[in-house]
């Protein structure tokens, strides 16, 4: 009998959920946008980057600073397609300007295109009939005819009340939580120790706003993205951060503001050998029944698997592939049925 894949047997012919990179790194100042770009080459497209027009852009030159994005964006730096950009918020006046450059220019290589600070749906269909109208003028024609995607940031007391109408909008691929900005919005209400690496985990308010991002992407197949850590220096509390967001919140993506951030986040949104060889023993089995339920010995419990339980470790295994675990695992971590946790991954994923 033929072999069929994860992803037909247990999804259908398509996935619905973004598979993304678990990081989103910002830039916004040349030379360090390059530098990213340097060290994405160096690495491999296990982080995003996203070229910043908002926060990074000089005021009164946000139409400049979208063409040096655009210029990026195609350049051979951009080796991996994995570079979007953070434009102005719709109600700009450079706003116009700066998505008709970006996807004038940039269109067709630009992996992504981020809105901040909707107050609401409304902004967000404006800003689409805007960026439509953009790639009808200039015919864009992006690979496999796939519409360019759209992140959101939700920070804003509308944008939370509309965030379903947000995640449920076809063009929109992720929701990020702006954490400054949405405890900025209470005016006072919520103290500045909820922005900090540990009250962000703790106040209420802020908790409530994380986890009604998180339910609303999964609840239409999105990705959800945790917010930013300012304390760049401290990498176990970024790490534990990171952690936390992954294991209690749900998310599956988090943001960079600094290179000494990438690494520590990736390492905490990986599983681990362990969680990787259970998941590859656990579906070569089931790829070896047909994807018919099985019985499969951990440690000293027998215990049964069968669908439900399979797409969990195809997405551990998803996990394990976009983390780098293919590169970094060592050839002795022995993998039942095959050779080792590189063969397990490669087994599924043979083009990494």
């Amino acid at each position: 009998m033929p072999v069929i894949h994860p992803r037909e047997a247990l999804f259908g012919a398509d996935e619905s959920a973004p598979s993304l990179p678990v990081c989103d790194h910002y830039c916004g100042v040349e030379v360090r946008m390059r530098k990213s770009l340097a060290l994405q080459a160096e690495l491999g497209p296990v982080f995003d980057i996203t070229l910043d027009g908002e926060d990074g852009a000089p005021v009164g030159g946000e139409v400049e600073h979208a063409h040096l994005m655009a210029e990026l964006i195609n350049s051979a730096e951009n080796r991996f397609g994995r570079v979007g950009a953070r434009v102005q918020t719709v109600d700009h006046p450079a706003f116009e300007a700066m998505v008709d450059v970006l996807i004038g220019q940039a269109g067709a290589r630009m992996a992504y295109l981020m809105l901040p600070k909707p107050r609401d749906r409304n902004d967000l269909e404006r800003a689409v009939a805007i960026i439509e109208a953009a790639e009808a003028r200039h015919n864009v024609q992006r690979p496999k005819d796939l519409p360019l995607p759209l992140h959101a940031l939700v920070e804003t007391h509308g944008a939370l009340r509309d965030v379903h109408a947000l995640a449920a909008h076809p063009r929109i691929e992720s929701l990020s939580f702006g954490l400054m900005d949405f405890v900025s919005e209470h005016r006072g209400a919520i103290p500045q120790q909820a922005m900090t690496v540990q009250g962000q985990f703790s106040h209420p308010l802020v908790l409530r706003a994380k986890l009604e991002i998180s339910a609303a992407c999964h609840a239409y197949g999105k990705t959800p993205s945790h917010c930013v850590v300012t304390e760049f220096k401290n990498a176990a509390a970024l790490q534990d951060a990171a952690r936390r967001a992954a294991s209690e919140l749900g998310y599956t993506r988090m943001w960079s503001i600094h290179p000494d951030q990438i690494r520590p986040i990736v390492a905490a949104f990986a599983p681990s050998t362990e969680e990787i060889q259970l998941a590859a023993d656990i579906l070569l089995a089931a790829q070896a029944a047909q994807w018919g339920p099985i019985r499969h010995r951990h440690g000293s419990q027998d215990q049964l698997h069968d669908r439900a339980s399979y797409r969990y470790f195809w997405h551990v295994l998803e996990r394990a592939h976009h983390t780098a675990m293919l590169r970094t695992s060592g050839p002795s971590q022995g993998v039942q049925g095959a050779q080792d946790v590189q063969d397990a991954l490669a087994h599924f994923f043979p083009n990494p």
